[in-house]
């Protein structure tokens, strides 16, 4: 079992999100859904993994659902964060307790024999939709992606209609169209693709999940554009990055808060803010409610809005 060691000196503790309460000033549609939160803790019920990179403060289920309430957003992805490792009880915890409200992305082994089917059907049962793998910290991306593993993995979840989240930097990737073309199950890149604005729309690797999201092949989170740009709000050297996507393909796109936000080495962006820079970037209306409400659902396999 993980044990919680927050003397840990290698995974420092994270700064909190920013707790002022807050409304946007856009409203967003009927059914919206954040793509993109992690649940943390409470640590002494939930550990977090001895071999970890950060320590996040406690946040909290309920936590959670009060920002969702106060940024009117009635619905929402929870994804397994790395402090975890493959312990995803605190997120299945969230999907028992809002069977309706939440949809879960959970960590398995890289091994594809070590989790049964068995298994993959009580995380289905539970909500969960889809696995996420995290290849940002290879020792030398030069080496390609592990794609035979992650074919591997794609099949074992193929059945129940999962798909596969990347968390990587396409930009390390400058073969990504050709190499993943003909993937088994969805792939869905977080932030943006992870490719830093310094990078261009022009960058090869970027270009490449433009290819696989025009195809229809990937999916893209609109999430964190903080962790890819220099500067703070309103993140302006994000905007060619945003516009690429939103140009390539909309019914393609998910947006995601990213709460609480770990691991941000700069000011702490609130989440309305977030809101209201999907309204700045995205200014249609109908647009707005594909990325918000149509795409997940399909996505996630979410049950019809209870009125």
């Amino acid at each position: 079992m993980p044990i919680l060691n927050r003397s840990n000196t290698s995974a420092p503790l994270c700064q909190a999100p920013d707790s002022e309460i807050r409304s946007p000033k856009i409203a967003f549609p009927s059914g919206a859904v954040d793509c993109h939160a992690h649940v943390c803790g409470p640590a002494t019920e939930f550990p977090y993994a001895s071999e970890r990179i950060y320590t996040p403060p406690d946040a909290t289920l309920e936590t959670y659902r009060s920002l969702l309430k106060m940024l009117q957003v009635d619905r929402a992805v929870l994804v397994q964060p790395s402090v975890y490792g493959t312990d995803n009880r605190a997120m299945l915890a969230a999907l028992k307790q809002y069977p309706e409200q939440f949809r879960g992305v959970a960590v398995i082994s890289s091994n594809p024999n070590e989790t049964t089917d068995k298994e993959l059907e009580s995380l289905h049962q539970a909500g969960v939709r889809g696995i996420r793998c995290n290849i940002v910290d290879v020792a030398d991306p030069s080496a390609g992606l592990p794609i035979k593993n992650l074919k591997q993995l794609a099949n074992k979840i193929k059945p129940f209609g999962w798909h596969l989240e990347l968390l990587m930097h396409v930009n390390e990737y400058p073969n990504l169209a050709k190499v993943l073309e003909d993937f088994p199950v969805d792939l869905v890149f977080g932030h943006f693709g992870y490719s830093h604005a310094k990078h261009g729309v022009n960058d090869k690797g970027f270009q490449g999940l433009l290819e696989l999201l025009k195809n229809e092949r990937a999916w893209v989170k609109m999430t964190g554009p903080y962790r890819i740009c220099d500067g703070n709000l309103p993140y302006s050297d994000m905007r060619p990055i945003n516009d690429a996507v939103t140009n390539t393909n909309p019914k393609r796109l998910i947006w995601g808060s990213d709460w609480p936000h770990v691991m941000v080495k700069k000011q702490m962006p609130h989440d309305a803010d977030l809101c209201d820079l999907l309204g700045d970037w995205v200014s249609d209306p109908n647009l707005r409610k594909s990325i918000l409400v149509d795409n997940p659902c399909m996505l996630y396999d979410f049950p019809a809005l209870k009125h």
